[in-house]
């Protein structure tokens, strides 16, 4: 039987990295995109590429900025779309990295709130008859409110961990649905809401 595969889109970053682990953990293989260039499909396909820039519209680096968060979440997001369109399996699941905060105003990250804003967009986009994606492939966008990452703790030691989501939480979702468990309907914005170290995945109203 051959093995299950998952592409793993910015596998390096701290949420990536222990997603990569977990699958493997579970016996799955991590596929590098460069051995994708062939006709080898893969069961998932897992965009957690992404960052954050501040700035409201009188900041200086607003072009800067948003243009960053435009490549650091859009376009990573668009090429995981195409990938999943040319080598995900059928039935397979395709994540894009969302954010709760773009699903309103967020006037003090303004290229920020965009760049995710049009992730939920793109993932909407995904579901689809005639999106380009594969007969029964699921696209699920989630949309966390801040990630207990090492980067995050550095800058924000005086947080509130008990409010922030764990990287496990998320890298046990993410099996549950490429697996087929609990897996939400394609086009869905899962949110990641944690509240006294307890962590929830409900869709957006």
């Amino acid at each position: 039987m051959a093995a299950n595969r998952v592409l793993v889109y910015g596998g390096r970053g701290a949420l990536g990295s222990k997603i990569v682990q977990h699958f493997k953990s579970k016996g799955w293989v991590t596929a590098d995109v460069a051995q994708l260039l062939g006709d080898q499909k893969v069961d998932a396909i897992l965009c957690v590429a992404g960052g954050w820039a501040g700035g409201n519209c009188s900041s200086k680096d607003l072009y800067k900025n948003t243009d960053m968060m435009w490549k650091q979440s859009v376009w990573t997001s668009t090429i995981s779309s195409h990938l999943a369109a040319v080598h995900l399996k059928q039935g397979g699941l395709l994540t894009l990295a969302g954010a709760k905060a773009s699903l309103g105003g967020t006037s003090g990250m303004v290229g920020y709130g965009m760049a995710k804003a049009a992730v939920h967009q793109l993932c909407q986009s995904l579901a689809g008859e005639d999106s380009g994606m594969p007969p029964g492939g699921v696209a699920v966008a989630i949309l966390p409110v801040t990630l207990d990452t090492p980067m995050n703790r550095k800058f924000m030691p005086d947080a509130d961990f008990g409010s922030w989501t764990p990287l496990e939480y998320i890298s046990e979702t993410f099996f549950n649905w490429a697996t087929g468990a609990d897996r939400p309907a394609s086009g869905s914005l899962m949110q990641l809401t944690t509240v006294g170290g307890k962590t929830q995945t409900l869709p957006t109203q």
